[in-house]
C-alpha cells in the first residue's frame, strides 16, 4: 500500500466519527445525541476561543488537538463512565494504531492527542477544558428540554475544569439561555 493509500484509508476511518453517537446522553434517555465529530467540531471551536482567552500563543493547535482527540473512538465507539467502569478498552494502544502506518504525519496527530490525555502541557489543559466546556454546551441544551438528570453533568464536569477562565465559562454557560444568540434577530414583515 502507498503512503497516500495509507492517508485515503485513514481519512475514511476518521468519517466513523460522523455515524458514532455520544453515548453518554443516552442515559438520560435522548435518543439521538450528537456524533462524536459534531462533539469535536464544537470542541475544537470552543477551545479556539478559549485559548485567546488564556492568552496562548498557538490557539490553532487547540484546535487541532480537539480535531483529532476522540480519533480512537472509530474502533471502540464513545464508551461513556458507567461502561468504562466495566470495559477496559486501551485507547492508546487504538490511536497509535491508527496513526503507526502514517508516517510523520501520524507522529504528529498521536502526539496531539497524547497531549491532551497526559494534561501536562498548557495546552492539553486548555484542551481538555474545552472538550469540556463542550459538553455542557450540550448539557445546557438538554436541560432547555426539561430531561432530568443533566444536573449530575454539571456538577461533575465543574469538578475537573482547571483554567480559571474554563470556570468562568462554565458559570456563564449554565446561566445563558442557550437561545439567547438568536433572540432579536427575528425579523416580522
Amino acid at each position: 500500500m502507498t503512503q497516500y493509500q495509507k492517508y485515503a484509508v485513514f481519512m475514511h476511518e476518521m468519517g466513523m466519527l460522523k455515524r458514532i453517537q455520544r453515548e453518554g446522553w443516552k442515559l438520560l434517555g435522548i435518543v439521538n445525541p450528537e456524533s462524536v465529530a459534531e462533539h469535536s467540531l464544537r470542541a475544537a471551536q470552543i477551545g479556539f476561543i478559549l485559548a485567546k482567552l488564556e492568552n496562548y500563543e498557538n490557539p490553532e493547535k487547540i484546535c487541532t488537538m480537539l480535531v483529532f482527540h476522540d480519533i480512537g473512538e472509530c474502533r471502540i465507539g464513545d464508551i461513556h463512565k458507567v461502561a468504562n467502569r466495566y470495559v477496559n478498552a486501551n485507547e492508546k494502544t487504538v490511536v497509535l494504531d491508527q496513526t503507526q502506518s502514517l508516517g510523520e504525519i501520524g507522529e504528529s496527530i498521536f502526539s496531539l492527542w497524547d497531549e491532551i490525555k497526559q494534561q501536562k502541557t498548557t495546552a492539553g489543559i486548555i484542551a481538555k477544558d474545552a472538550d469540556l466546556l463542550e459538553m455542557i454546551v450540550t448539557a445546557c441544551e438538554i436541560k432547555q428540554r426539561q430531561i432530568k438528570g443533566v444536573e449530575n453533568w454539571f456538577e461533575n464536569t465543574k469538578k475537573r475544569l482547571k483554567t480559571q477562565t474554563a470556570k468562568r465559562l462554565f458559570q456563564e454557560l449554565i446561566t445563558t439561555d442557550p437561545n439567547t444568540w438568536w433572540l432579536g434577530l427575528k425579523k416580522f414583515v
